[in-house]
């Protein structure tokens, strides 16, 4: 009688441990969906946020490839335009003697695509669980 429990025990929990090395499948592949997911969406507000002289710099924004490493998954934002971070951040303006007469305040569009970013990541994680718990229950 032993025999017949254990045999039955070891099917499930081999059944078990099946769909939940599936599930963790499933799991790590969730964390680059959902960065590259919200990063797309930063990438978007980054460039509408971006203002229109010329077009280069709404057009030097990228992302970075995405990478796995043991502390998670990293993906980058960046502008490649030489001025961007005077656009991004502010800089001061100067007259032709070299003296400060005043100061442009920055448009701040990095900052705006990170707060979106992160926004982004909670409502798309969120969407992936649950889509994880709809196929495995």
């Amino acid at each position: 009688m032993s025999d017949s429990n254990y045999s039955h025990n070891k099917k499930e929990i081999d059944r078990f441990r099946k769909e939940l090395k599936s599930m963790f499948g499933d799991i790590t592949e969730i964390d680059v969906k959902v960065l590259n997911r919200a990063v797309n969406e930063g990438l978007k507000v980054a460039k509408d946020n971006t203002n229109v002289v010329s077009g280069f710099m709404r057009r030097s924004w990228r992302t970075t490839p995405t990478v796995k490493s043991t502390d998670g998954v990293s993906k980058g934002l960046l502008n490649s335009a030489d001025y961007a971070s005077f656009v991004n951040d502010g800089h001061r303006i100067v007259d032709r003697s070299g003296k400060t007469v005043g100061f442009v305040t920055g448009q701040y569009m990095l900052e705006k695509a990170i707060a979106m970013v992160e926004r982004s990541m909670v409502r798309e994680f969120n969407k992936e669980i649950e889509r994880v718990r709809r196929t495995h229950d």
